[in-house]
């Protein structure tokens, strides 16, 4: 059950190494590998701002080079693991040769360390769900732009890793001053209207970075904040945007709107970027946020309408604790309702592929996986919103959904079937709690790569 509810599903190997599963996840409570053989972001937005410089001295670039989406860069069906990624298009002979697009080699690079790595070494992977839990509530969108395209995986790396079993303060304050997250709600163009740099009056104050905080990083929906509020919020964190020489945050004064501003009816009337810094840290701790993070963390790892109970707890070592996260963790193990429900939660296709690639110990290329997370509604870095992808089954367990995913689950036992069988994978992964009917099924499949398959796609399989 920990493998499932609170892992990235079970291996071969490693159900059966688990005496302690309280214990188990709560060893896993470390930060994970931080990827640093990966470029960081000033090192992948110098490569993207010197293909831009070429770019705009050969504007005959062929087709191959031009901006993509991520998932451009993979095949549109559902892959299998000898899948291969399309190929460009060959430009005309009369053409000169155009820069490279940086975006598809980082992309690449990025999926591969994942899951090739970081996905498939932990026993359980409890730390590696809360890395993706927490990159979806801090979402960007990397068919956004070229530049978010270019740093999703290292915000995810840089901002969101390193701080999950911290303080969720700092974890706010990273995920709003990272360049992708900048770039993504436009905040770089957000100009105050009494700043220096809008003297004419010509340019405008941007509030999605402000609303997107209070609403979905923060205080919630229902947090009690007003739309005066993010007004001001929007003109604290004027300024807050991206220094291009140094790839990394930075400030701009002249953009910044000067004064105090009033804020969830506190005043805050620090200098420049320590405004928005305070507001932040204020956000954090507010009552709100305890509630909306304990429900999400909760929904999350237990059932799409989580047991109040639990919401409570989670909420309570919250606020008790100062925003500590390793407690809130650490609450969520321990409370006997994290262990009751029977499992109800639909994997989502990101969780459905890892743990299809954990149980049947088998690699696929990255275009591969990328095209059949498409395919299956789930772009790797590309929810619809801000608002991340969904968490509920209501979303996921669609027919054409569930009729994707099959496909995915077929293409992926096809290339397994010669060295796995059914019965005995399935017995290895859930063992008693294995049921009557999808043990007869798999017994009267008609091939080893229909059994896995039905194994695949069973819900044992399916439900977490």
């Amino acid at each position: 059950m920990a493998l499932n509810r609170f892992g990235l599903g079970a291996s071969k190997a490693g159900a059966a190494s688990i005496k302690d599963v309280k214990a188990a996840l709560k060893a896993e409570m470390v930060v994970p590998d931080l990827l640093t053989h990966l470029p960081s972001s000033p090192q992948l937005l110098d490569a993207l701002y010197a293909y831009q410089a070429a770019r705009k001295d050969n504007r005959s670039a062929p087709e191959a080079s031009r901006d993509m989406s991520m998932t451009d860069m993979a095949p549109k069906a559902a892959g299998a693991s000898n899948m291969a990624p399309v190929k460009p298009k060959k430009a005309a002979k009369s053409a000169p040769e155009g820069p490279e697009n940086p975006r598809r080699q980082i992309f690449i690079d990025e999926v591969a360390a994942r899951y090739d790595g970081t996905l498939r070494a932990p026993i359980i992977g409890f730390n590696e769900r809360l890395v993706v839990f927490w990159a979806n509530h801090f979402a960007v969108a990397a068919n956004r732009s070229l530049p978010v395209g270019v740093l999703a995986g290292a915000y995810e790396r840089e901002a969101i890793r390193p701080r999950i079993f911290g303080n969720f303060a700092d974890l706010l304050v990273a995920a709003e001053s990272h360049p992708a997250m900048l770039i993504y709600l436009d905040n770089q163009q957000s100009i105050g209207p009494n700043s220096r740099a809008n003297r004419k009056g010509a340019r405008g104050l941007n509030e999605n970075l402000a609303r997107e905080i209070l609403e979905l990083h923060t205080l919630g929906v229902n947090g009690g904040y007003a739309q005066s509020d993010v007004t001001s919020f929007a003109k604290v964190i004027t300024g807050w945007g991206v220094d291009r020489k140094s790839g990394q945050f930075g400030f701009n004064a002249n953009q910044h709107e000067p004064g105090p501003q009033t804020v969830m009816g506190k005043t805050y009337d620090q200098p420049g970027q320590a405004q928005g810094t305070a507001v932040l840290r204020d956000l954090a701790g507010h009552p709100a946020t305890a509630k909306h993070i304990a429900y999400k963390l909760a929904r999350h790892f237990v059932a799409d309408t989580p047991p109040p109970s639990l919401v409570s707890k989670l909420e309570k070592s919250f606020a008790e604790s100062g925003g500590n996260l390793t407690a809130v963790y650490a609450a969520l193990i321990d409370a006997p309702e994290s262990w009751a429900p029977q499992p109800t939660k639909i994997r989502s296709p990101q969780e459905h592929m890892i743990a299809m690639l954990r149980a049947s110990d088998t690699n696929m290329r990255p275009a591969a996986i990328v095209a059949s997370l498409k395919a299956m509604g789930q772009p790797l870095w590309e929810p619809p919103g801000p608002n991340g992808f969904a968490d509920t089954a209501d979303v996921w367990a669609s027919p054409e959904g569930l009729s994707t995913r099959l496909e995915v689950a077929n293409s992926l036992s096809i290339n397994v079937a010669e060295r796995l069988d059914a019965r005995e994978l399935s017995q290895s992964l859930f063992g008693a709690a294995l049921s009557e009917s999808t043990r007869t099924a798999i017994a009267r499949a008609e091939s080893r790569t229909q059994g896995l398959a039905i194994l695949f796609m069973s819900p044992e399989f399916m439900r977490r």
